[in-house]
């Protein structure tokens, strides 16, 4: 998804909310559990106010859609029994499988009816909102300027969903898989408003139901019996831990303590792969790592020059090869390059210039633009505080330092430099973007001048939004790809964003667990996960 990653510094004992050093939890008899390293901690579960990655990974085993993700994270149909598209491919009518919520009320058309309305509820302040702009009327309800009754979404029947898009989208079925498109039991959260998440009033209808949730220390599932597919899920119970330390975490999975963990420092995959053989699972994912710069907020960004210098004078190569060293590559596009459909030859019409050139180039463009040692050019660099994170916040200082800039960098906890982000409370900052859904559509959309939160930039192009509006309405797939590349290709020329490398997925699964599917969208569903009894007298590093 989607979503972006952060996560926190080591912890000290002086740091509230740290990561509890405690044992493995006990597992009742007979039953297969799972102690799952998180990364951050969850700030939702409700699967229109969440945003991150690592709250996905949670919120895709409490609920499914219409379609979910496959063990490779393809969409599979899941609610959706079966359906059927109009010859126009605007109206898909959907006929759903018989299924319940987890306290045994019936799932029901008027669930996503209901679901989608409050997604788009100008109220809900959703920042995923702009994903259902694809159904009619759906930017028009989000602002206030329709009625929610008139939003493309009916109930026909109670197992008989209709959607009536904007455009035809064969995408589809790949959107239908992310958490805004999953329906929310209106029962639930009419009887509980927000707190409708809590475990004593949570409702869901996934393979595993909500039991506890004690904030910075775990999150408990419990396989759900009212799942539709429940005799096929293995695991009986799971613990989600928030793992902002990743180095302790990777001493937790050592231990065994933790059966996994999604993700681990980068510099230290060889000495993991020495020190836990079997473990180290690399992968490269349809995400981006990049640099936001808060362009509307700060005079000096406004100045095409000066995002040019900005981004020339950071050495990608070097961030790469010698501080990531897990395989990740350099983006000189923001789209990566696996992503299907992506149009070839979009990159930084620079990206062939030798980094000391680059860096001629930026100083004398900070000059032209006014710039120079009697007034140099202050930057504040806001990045969530986690190894990876802040050791390339250093280098990229540094690069700027050597064009003549005055860098402060400032460190916060992920949830915190996010909502940071979302406010526009920042001159530049540092995230990564997971795909959504495999199209560039899921990249280039950040960027349109109506998505709101998630456009940290501000980016605002009328002719981009006419080419991605284009490449919506265009049936040939060809035509369509270009389209697309052309939108990327002039949010590069401007400068609209600074890609920095193609992220690299991590994980530390143990051998023991069966049904992990490395796949570069990185989604894992544990609902096709089992765990295979521990070898007696064998620890982890010794499998």
């Amino acid at each position: 998804m989607k979503l972006p990653v952060l996560v926190a510094l080591t912890c000290t004992l002086a740091v509230i909310g740290c990561q509890p050093q405690v044992s493995r939890p006990p597992c009742p008899d007979g039953k297969v559990c799972l102690a799952w390293g998180n990364n951050t901690e969850a700030g939702s579960l409700d699967p229109q106010k969440a945003t991150l990655i690592d709250e996905y990974a949670i919120i895709g085993d409490l609920f499914t859609g219409l379609f979910t993700d496959s063990p490779e994270a393809t969409p599979i149909p899941a609610l959706a029994q079966s359906y059927v598209v109009s010859p126009d491919g605007l109206t898909w009518t959907f006929r759903l499988r018989p299924s319940t919520w987890s306290d045994g009320r019936p799932v029901t058309a008027n669930d996503f009816v209901f679901a989608y309305r409050r997604m788009l509820d100008p109220a809900t302040a959703s920042g995923y909102a702009y994903l259902l702009y694809l159904i009619r009327n759906g930017q028009a309800v989000n602002e206030g300027a329709a009625g929610p009754e008139s939003l493309g979404v009916k109930a026909l029947d109670d197992l008989t969903l209709e959607l009536t898009l904007e455009h035809p989208a064969p995408y589809l079925p790949a959107l239908l898989k992310h958490q805004s498109f999953f329906p929310v039991p209106a029962h639930a959260v009419k009887a509980h408003g927000d707190a409708w998440t809590r475990p004593e009033n949570f409702v869901g209808n996934g393979a595993f139901r909500l039991m506890d949730w004690k904030l910075g220390d775990h999150i408990r599932v419990v396989k759900n019996p009212a799942f539709y597919d429940a005799p096929s899920v293995c695991v009986d119970q799971i613990h989600y831990f928030p793992t902002p330390d990743s180095v302790m975490a990777e001493r937790r999975v050592a231990r065994g303590e933790l059966d996994l963990n999604t993700n681990f420092q980068s510099s230290r995959v060889q000495r993991l792969r020495d020190t836990l053989p079997g473990y180290v699972r690399t992968y490269p994912a349809l995400a981006t790592f990049y640099i936001a710069l808060n362009v509307p907020g700060v005079p000096a960004f406004q100045d095409i020059r000066v995002r040019r210098a900005l981004s020339m004078g950071v050495d990608r190569e070097f961030i790469t090869g010698k501080l990531m060293r897990a395989g990740q590559k350099p983006a000189y596009s923001f789209v990566p390059p696996a992503t299907a459909g992506h149009g070839e030859g979009v990159r930084l019409r620079w990206a062939d210039m030798p980094f000391p050139q680059r860096q001629a180039e930026a100083r004398r463009l900070l000059a032209e633009a006014g710039y120079g040692p009697g007034r140099p050019l202050s930057v504040e660099l806001k990045v969530g505080n986690s190894p990876d994170t802040l050791l390339i916040a250093q280098a990229v200082a540094a690069d700027w330092t050597a064009l003549g800039l005055k860098v402060t960098t400032v460190q916060n906890e992920g949830q915190i430099a996010f909502a940071a982000y979302r406010q526009k409370d920042f001159q530049a900052g540092m995230m990564s973007w997971y795909a959504d859904f495999n199209d560039p559509l899921t990249f280039l959309g950040l960027f349109r001048s109506d998505t709101g939160q998630q456009n940290y930039t501000g980016y605002n192009n009328p002719r981009y939004d006419a080419l991605l509006d284009q490449a919506d309405r265009e049936p040939d797939a060809v035509r369509r790809s270009r389209m697309l590349a052309e939108a990327e290709q002039l949010l590069l020329d401007e400068e609209g964003i600074l890609p920095v490398f193609q992220v690299v997925s991590r994980a530390l699964v143990s051998p023991r667990i069966t049904g992990w599917t490395d796949n570069v969208e990185n989604f894992h569903r544990a609902r096709w996960v089992c765990v295979k009894p521990p070898t007696a007298g064998v620890t982890p590093g010794q499998h």
